[in-house]
């Protein structure tokens, strides 16, 4: 049996340690030391599972996809090579043709600590302006086949 005086004596360093131990697990790229520069386009508090792809040639551009708990997957994240981007006045900037079409997409990445960046997860497009050409032509493409798969069966 521990004594009240020894439990009392080890709290405080217990306190402490548990304090050291919470800083020294730092988040993913916030120290700046990785090879690709992070840009996070949704928490990933909201996903369950991850899976990394290569988009284009191999090691350059990772996009992270994350599984929510309905099934559904979407983007996470997207790492980009160091070899291939570069910080210039907070915003991250590229020359290689496959990050530079990310980085059109998720619009201007801002800077939030080391090497992660926040971009956003699509354009916004205003209520007004929809259906835009892409959806308009994609819900006329699906209507058309459900009708081609409605008369091959009678």
């Amino acid at each position: 049996m521990v004594s009240k005086r020894t439990r009392s004596a080890s709290r405080p360093d217990t306190k402490k340690a548990r304090a050291i131990r919470a800083t020294a697990r730092a988040k993913p790229g916030t120290r700046g030391m990785g090879k690709y520069y992070r840009i996070e386009v949704r928490p990933s508090s909201n996903f369950v599972d991850f899976r990394y792809h290569d988009v284009g040639r191999p090691g350059h551009v990772l996009r992270l996809a994350g599984r929510r708990a309905s099934g559904s997957w979407a983007d996470v994240a997207w790492l980009i090579s160091k070899d291939d981007a570069h910080v210039r006045d907070g915003r991250l900037v590229t020359d290689e043709p496959d990050a530079r079409k990310v980085l059109e997409t998720i619009g201007p990445a801002s800077h939030v600590k080391g090497d992660v960046f926040r971009g956003h997860p699509r354009k916004n497009v205003p209520e007004r302006l929809k259906p835009t050409p892409a959806q308009a032509k994609a819900r006329s493409k699906n209507i058309a086949k459900a009708q081609k798969a409605r008369t091959s069966k009678a």
